[in-house]
């Protein structure tokens, strides 16, 4: 059973934009492959599947950086991933990104990745990003596998005709979960350790058979060590009665429950997070720091013509989407922000957020609180639904970031568990059936704006029902129909820039900018 982080899955990644489903998730594919072996990677080939959403996209929002970055054993937010694929050429790491025939039903963000080490060995990986940073490996050279970076594993291969050592290897690892997998000449033994791999292990195994094939998986995520508080929103409203109905409290608990940390350790990583919001909407308002593709900055013009009453009507709706469009700015910078809950949608929550500090003079703890009452909805949605618009469109992106915000106002305004239900309910409702259509592959058009809106429209779907509107369709049910819509759609509305207005002649003839750090 898959269980929903909110740190894992939810408000995270902290990465680099702008897509947290292309740049978080590929390069965390990648740092999987690089902590496999301390071998030296002579080539890597990345094939992507030309019906899908690599294909079109990957240079635009920055994969090929993100694979090059893991594969160098760099962090995401080093300053060296600008410059990842010449430091891999310094470093005779030959990389080559393919567009080709991937055989099978694959998800749209699946890539087929070959690699040879400087001694002629040879790995291939068939990997699938998910949304939001999210990933599953599925297959290891010929086996079938599901790796999704949470749990430290270790895969073992070795020939048939010693199947008489299977036992004693078997007890070199302490206390393992092991499945064993057969085919024509080969085993396979998978273990799954309770705690981090032990490198005294793989030495003990190395030097058990040097014909054997041994590839260690790390986690690149937090470990799921307890169980959900809640898996909809039914009970989630129920629970968050233990917690003063506070949407917030319950979110809080929630992410203690599943991770098995303390308040004090939640709050702490939150505000990480937090600081991230904040600092990305700074930077995206000052222009020095944003190099886009094919927009210029205008944030902090919009800021200056409310402030200076030059705008129609103006007012905190207005104010909160510039700060949304100032952190989209950063995304699409590739700059650090907060995947919440992805890269394309990272404006909305920040927007949200750092309005209410800066107008409304919320406190720390509040801020906090006010994430995690978010987070709870993010949760419910990621648990019924997904993060990928290359699956369900916008809607569940920017669409799913709306609904977050409407919770999130609905907590600062002191409202209760079923007001913040509500809330997002009908803001998911209102953009049920969005489209995912990037102009030329990026996160800028029509990104920048539908998270403008979607912060704007935060506050009025939190007005209506504590002013009293009285949602009739349950969020876990507008949830189950808006994937039901997003699976309807054609995959040229899927993320592929194959359709909608980024098919428009004024879309296909838009020339990148110079200063663009593409």
């Amino acid at each position: 059973m898959s269980f929903i982080s909110i740190f894992n899955d939810v408000l995270g990644p902290v990465m680099r934009g702008p897509s947290s489903s292309h740049t978080a998730g590929s390069y965390n594919i990648a740092r999987i492959i690089k902590l496999i072996t301390d071998k030296h990677i002579r080539t890597a080939t990345f094939k992507f599947d030309p019906s899908g959403s690599y294909a079109p996209t990957y240079k635009i929002l920055g994969v090929d950086k993100a694979f090059a970055t893991g594969l160098l054993g760099l962090s995401l937010l080093d300053n060296n991933f600008h410059n990842s694929l010449s430091i891999c050429s310094e470093n005779k790491i030959q990389l080559d990104f393919i567009i080709g025939q991937i055989p099978g039903n694959h998800h749209p963000n699946t890539s087929l990745i070959d690699i040879i080490y400087n001694d002629g060995e040879s790995l291939s990986i068939t990997a699938e990003s998910i949304g939001g940073g999210g990933i599953n490996i599925k297959k290891i050279n010929t086996w079938d596998v599901s790796i999704n970076g949470l749990e430290p594993q270790i895969f073992i291969e070795l020939k048939k005709e010693n199947q008489k050592n299977v036992s004693d290897l078997m007890k070199l690892i302490d206390n393992p979960s092991v499945n064993i997998t057969k085919s024509k000449d080969l085993i396979l033994l998978q273990f799954a350790e309770n705690n981090a791999i032990s490198e005294k292990h793989i030495k003990t195994i190395k030097e058990f058979d040097q014909n054997i094939k041994i590839w260690p998986i790390r986690s690149v995520f937090f470990k799921i060590r307890g169980n959900e508080l809640f898996s909809n929103s039914e009970e989630m409203i129920k629970i968050s009665s233990d917690y003063n109905n506070s949407l917030g409290n319950a979110g809080m608990h929630y992410e203690m429950e599943i991770l098995r940390i303390t308040e004090n350790q939640a709050r702490q990583e939150m505000q990480k997070r937090l600081n991230i919001m904040v600092d990305s909407v700074d930077m995206g308002l000052d222009d020095n720091n944003v190099s886009m593709s094919l927009t210029n900055p205008s944030a902090n013009k919009i800021l200056d013509s409310e402030k200076k009453d030059r705008l129609a009507i103006g007012g905190i709706h207005t104010r909160a989407a510039a700060r949304a469009m100032a952190t989209m700015h950063i995304d699409n910078s590739m700059g650090v922000v907060c995947a919440a809950p992805t890269g394309g949608s990272a404006g909305v929550i920040p927007g949200i957020i750092t309005t209410l500090i800066e107008e409304k003079k919320i406190d720390k703890k509040k801020a906090i609180e006010i994430l995690f009452a978010a987070s709870a909805i993010g949760a419910i949605i990621a648990k019924r639904a997904t993060f990928s618009a290359e699956i369900a469109g916008c809607q569940v992106e920017i669409g799913a970031s709306g609904a977050m915000a409407a919770a999130a106002v609905v907590e600062y305004a002191g409202g209760n568990a079923q007001n913040a239900v509500d809330a997002a309910a009908i803001a998911l409702q209102n953009t049920m059936g969005s489209v995912c259509d990037p102009v030329q592959g990026g996160c800028e058009i029509p990104c920048h704006t539908r998270n403008a809106l979607a912060t704007s429209n935060a506050f009025i779907c939190a007005d209506l029902i504590l002013g009293g509107y009285h949602n009739l369709i349950p969020l876990d049910e507008t949830i189950d129909a808006m994937l039901e819509v997003g699976k309807a759609m054609p995959a040229d509305l899927r993320c592929t820039a194959r359709g909608g207005i980024a098919m428009s002649p004024s879309a296909i003839a838009l020339k990148t900018n110079n200063h663009s750090n593409r």
